[in-house]
């Protein structure tokens, strides 16, 4: 097991034959850390985290430690990495904040440097939270979703899976899945993630009507709500209304008209 001398490992760590720390890492008791697993010199494993295979903890990132949170009175919570996830310089996960809750970090999540994962948040797969990102507490994150660099996320907010939050913007509630938000609001659909993504023209075409409905027709939100569960057919459509239909503590982003707006057709 190639561990630095220097790292500090609590005896009741559970650290993979395979895995490798670096110098002056900590790794606090009742750690697990998976196979094939690379923990970088001065990073810090908080008590009660577990990182799956194949992942990648770098210098000064804090995983697990205890949640920013006033509530939190000591009780053991947890922290749960999935494989292959990257976690770069000074980035933070913290732990759930009621007794037995987790924060929950989905396999293929790419965390850049100084972003920030609240306490009791459920990251899905491959999401990418670019730099200096702030995701509050109890946030939930669609797979396949890019969070852009500075990007300030509301606690209890959703965010729908293939969304695209540009740069340095605030959310104060849900985005929908397979939209795109600038500092205007939602403002289309992700277009490019959707073709990297193999969303076929059907899906993507629905998915455009939709937007157009939702957010450009002027109608009252649940009328058009309406209007797109009867005219969807493709999963992607149907992820949509299944989402706009779910309990929200946020409400849903909207989008703020400027004069000169147009729809791109």
């Amino acid at each position: 097991m190639p561990i630095n001398s220097t790292a500090s490992v609590d005896k009741s760590a559970r650290i993979d034959p395979s895995a490798h720390v670096g110098a002056y890492a900590i790794i606090e008791a009742d750690v697990t850390i998976g196979a094939n697993t690379r923990i970088y010199p001065h990073a810090y494993i908080s008590q009660y985290t577990t990182i799956g295979r194949n992942c990648q903890v770098h210098p000064f990132a804090v995983v697990g430690h205890h949640p920013q949170d006033l509530k939190w009175q000591g009780a053991p919570s947890y922290t749960i990495i999935g494989d292959d996830c990257v976690i770069r310089e000074g980035a933070q996960v913290h732990r759930g904040t009621e007794p037995e809750s987790t924060t929950t970090i989905g396999q293929g999540v790419y965390l850049m440097a100084n972003s920030h994962v609240g306490h009791n948040c459920r990251i899905g797969d491959n999401v990418i939270i670019a730099n200096g990102a702030l995701v509050s507490g109890h946030v939930s994150v669609g797979p396949r979703a890019f969070i852009s660099g500075n990007v300030v996320i509301h606690q209890f907010a959703r965010i729908g899976q293939l969304a695209m939050l540009g740069g340095g913007i605030r959310v104060p509630a849900d985005v929908p899945p397979f939209m795109m938000v600038v500092p205007e609001g939602v403002i289309g659909i992700n277009l490019v993630g959707l073709r990297r993504a193999g969303f076929d023209r059907t899906a993507r075409s629905e998915l455009r009507s939709a937007y157009k409905l939702l957010f450009r027709s002027g109608k009252p939100f649940s009328q058009a709500l309406d209007q797109v569960a009867g005219m969807v057919t493709t999963p992607a459509g149907q992820a949509l209304v299944e989402f706009l239909r779910e309990p929200s503590k946020r409400g849903i982003m909207r989008y703020k008209a400027t004069e000169s707006d147009s729809i791109s057709e």
